[in-house]
């Protein structure tokens, strides 16, 4: 992977090639977020990105080291300061949970707690037609998170994603990272 010939969005306070992949450490208060019920706006995550056309489907193997409140990091798809999807670990409570951010106009946010969390995560999001979806592998199988609405005809940049709202220093190692052709057209 050239993570070179990628731009970032908020580049992080360090980021640097680690084999194959990219360990990444956090600035400190960052976050990616839309006015619903906290009535801010956050667009200080860091987003490590390229442009993607058409159907697609973006992957990535992560860890990092959680500790502080809303740590995170995972994949986005963003078109805009309105419109986008974060995706992947959000440390929530004293514990990892697989979480979504759809943001069309104002943000919601999912979660799901992984009891057997063990500090690294493979995950998968897709965009097919009107739809993005996100998925977690989980021993042999991908178990779908979400199905979503997003906008087909916006333009959209993709790839890794950290923030560390609560605090800096959050260090995240992507250890791979594809975008191909959709790897299926059917969520299940």
């Amino acid at each position: 992977m050239d993570w070179n010939a990628m731009e970032w969005l908020n580049p992080p306070a360090s980021a640097m090639a680690e084999g194959a992949g990219l360990r990444v450490t956090t600035g400190d208060q960052t976050d990616f977020w839309h006015g619903t019920f906290y009535g801010f706006q956050r667009h200080s995550g860091h987003f490590l990105h390229q442009p993607a056309t058409g159907d697609f489907s973006l992957e990535t193997a992560f860890r990092a080291t959680y500790s502080d409140q809303y740590d995170q990091a995972g994949l986005m798809i963003r078109a805009d300061e309105t419109h986008w999807v974060k995706c992947g670990i959000e440390y929530v409570g004293g514990t990892a949970h697989v979480a979504v951010v759809v943001t069309n106009g104002m943000s919601d946010w999912s979660q799901m707690p992984l009891a057997e969390f063990d500090g690294r995560l493979r995950l998968r999001l897709s965009r097919v037609k009107d739809a993005v979806w996100v998925q977690y592998h989980s021993g042999q199988d991908w178990k779908m998170v979400r199905l979503a609405y997003f906008p087909p005809d916006l333009g959209v940049t993709v790839g890794p994603m950290c923030c560390s709202p609560s605090r800096a220093g959050l260090e995240v190692v992507f250890e791979t990272y594809s975008l191909t052709p959709p790897i299926s057209t059917e969520p299940y």
